[in-house]
């Protein structure tokens, strides 16, 4: 069931939970992910594995699902022999189990269908670096397809999340133009840049009077880089700043395994809702537990900032 309200104006009472990572929560149920597609492929192979991971952020106090399409594409799914109309019926299939496991509770749980950037297709960690040396045109007709298939399911919000790069966001906001769903974007950072390098202001910039935005933002990076590039994303957008960061752990690809410590403080939320977010919640590495605590001290935080 759908939420009565929309979304954005939702964002404009209040700050919003998001869930954490879906990938560590499907790992935690004993679920295989070492597979080009990552948890796309449980779209297929085990569905009812992606609705329990959901649900246990429903029940952890998330109000908003982000889908299981983070790396589900026409492309990826034709590499594994799946044609074209399975394929959209599995893009739609991710929008269905966020929506059922909202059921969990009576409380509005709003459903945000992942776009993954380009790099996610390649599963080979480009999406770390992005300038993948296609343009804005050839990006833009790869995102299409799929954010048609994901809005004509009928999810509350896009999530444009992951992007490394400006002119990859660019390419999505085309892409994602008169498809009737509205959209947030949100970019992988280190610091004050994006992960191709430029400056996060100019790659806020880009959806600055776009009103198809309802949230701009931040996810998968250091905690530490969050409060700064919300500041900066409502500042530049005069849009609610949406940030879901990593639990400050690094990925060793060599080894195959999380390094370093926890940085991610649910109390940090306080100054992040502050600031003006209003779509908080945690990516890699970020359970059910940390959710709760999170949803725990937004609960007594009152909103100011953007859109206020």
């Amino acid at each position: 069931m759908k939420p009565v309200r929309t979304l954005a104006e939702v964002l404009g009472e209040g700050t919003l939970v998001l869930d954490g990572g879906l990938s560590n929560q499907l790992e935690a149920q004993g679920c295989d992910l070492s597979d080009a597609l990552w948890s796309a492929r449980l779209l297929a192979d085990g569905p009812e594995q992606i609705e329990a991971a959901h649900a246990a952020y429903v029940r952890a106090g998330a109000r908003v699902l982000i889908t299981s399409s983070y790396q589900a594409t026409f492309e990826g799914f034709a590499r594994r022999g799946v044609g074209r109309e399975e394929a959209a019926r599995l893009l739609a299939r991710s929008v269905e189990l966020a929506r059922a496991a909202a059921k969990e509770v009576r409380e509005e749980v709003w459903v945000a269908a992942s776009v993954g950037p380009y790099g996610a297709m390649l599963a080979d960690g480009s999406e770390y670096r992005g300038r993948y040396g296609l343009s804005v045109r050839e990006l833009e007709a790869f995102h299409r397809p799929r954010i048609e298939a994901l809005a004509a399911a009928e999810p509350d919000v896009l999530a444009l999340e992951t992007v490394p790069d400006a002119e990859e966001a660019e390419a999505l906001l085309r892409a994602a133009e008169g498809c009737g769903v509205p959209v947030w974007l949100s970019y992988t950072v280190v610091g004050g840049r994006t992960r191709a390098g430029q400056e996060l202001a100019d790659a806020f910039a880009v959806a600055a009077g776009n009103e198809q935005v309802v949230a701009v933002g931040v996810n998968c990076c250091d905690p530490a880089d969050a409060g700064p590039a919300v500041e900066l994303a409502t500042a530049v957008t005069g849009r609610p700043a949406v940030v879901y960061p990593n639990s400050g752990e690094r990925w060793d690809a060599g080894a195959r395994g999380w390094h370093g410590d926890i940085a991610f403080d649910p109390a940090h939320a306080t100054g992040w809702a502050a600031s003006g977010a209003r779509l908080v919640g945690g990516c890699c590495r970020v359970g059910p537990a940390t959710i709760t605590a999170l949803a725990t001290t937004l609960a007594t935080t009152p909103a100011t900032g953007a859109g206020e």
